[in-house]
């Protein structure tokens, strides 16, 4: 099992509203944090258990870069490992990215060339890291502004290698699926046929911008309609997953990521309906 999330909706629980969650005990499914802001323990930690101690948790990290050339740095893992072991999360997961080269980081998530290489190099880099926390990994698709022109696989292609190598589950992110629709014309039909179904153990929302005729994936909107509608698919062929709003600037009242989290969960309980009448 790579999750035990409720299948749900939940929302990214960040700094601005750590006080409000803890005092009001808003109803929500589960809550997603970034894991390297709690790497430091002290009173950030000491929130979070008392969290963990009212809702489900999932732990996101950004700054693993399983995707990079080099292997994962030691210190971050046995960081993860401690926080893992602390919190005792219902997911852990990671973006399929690359962010550094030796000790040389680039604050950003780095899209990965689809070759065979890069293949075996990043399903080392994900088995070393599941060892290194016990534990499978969920690994999300990434927002794209260009595609590699030696690219072998397709993106889905690549997941699900990986996947069957690993032992990994997968996140799969809807508004990066369509962003990617957009800026590259990624085949959303063959995106999701190629993935195995049993491995996705969660999905997350978000909102992107616009400049230009290229979209942008900045986590700094409502979800679009047009999202909704992708998410809509996704539910169709998959079902019910654990599903995330995420929100990281701009950050607006919790009763808007509310709001949202509760849009999720009204299609999740009817893609639950129409299940069970099937």
């Amino acid at each position: 099992m790579t999750t035990t999330l409720p299948a749900a909706s939940g929302i990214g629980l960040r700094a601005p509203h750590y006080r409000q969650v803890l005092d009001s005990r808003p109803a929500i499914g589960w809550l997603e944090v970034h894991s390297e802001n709690f790497f430091d323990g002290g009173l950030p930690l000491a929130m979070l258990r008392r969290v963990a101690a009212d809702y489900p948790l999932s732990l996101h990290g950004v700054g693993l870069g399983l995707g990079s050339a080099s292997r994962p740095d030691p210190t971050h893992l046995a960081s993860l490992k401690r926080l893992v072991d602390a919190i005792e999360p219902a997911a852990v997961s990671e973006h399929l990215a690359f962010n550094h080269a030796g000790q040389r980081y680039a604050n950003d998530l780095l899209p990965i060339p689809y070759t065979r290489a890069a293949l075996d190099t990043i399903a080392a880099h994900v088995a070393e890291a599941q060892d290194a926390i016990g534990r499978p990994l969920l690994l999300e698709n990434l927002s794209s502004y260009l595609e590699y022109p030696a690219n072998e696989l397709t993106e889905a292609e690549f997941l699900a290698e990986l996947v069957s190598r690993t032992g990994c589950g997968l996140l799969l992110d809807v508004n990066n699926l369509y962003v990617n629709q957009q800026n590259l014309g990624t085949d959303v039909d063959a995106f999701l046929a190629a993935l195995p179904a049993e491995t996705i153990g969660e999905y997350h929302l978000a909102g992107y911008s616009q400049r230009g005729t290229l979209l942008i994936d900045t986590h700094s909107r409502p979800v679009h309609d047009a999202v909704w509608a992708l998410y809509d698919r996704v539910l169709a062929h998959f079902g019910p997953r654990p599903t995330l709003i995420e929100w990281d600037i701009d950050i607006p009242p919790l009763d808007t990521l509310l709001g949202e989290a509760a849009k999720a969960q009204r299609r999740l309980d009817a893609d639950a309906t129409r299940g069970d009448a099937r």
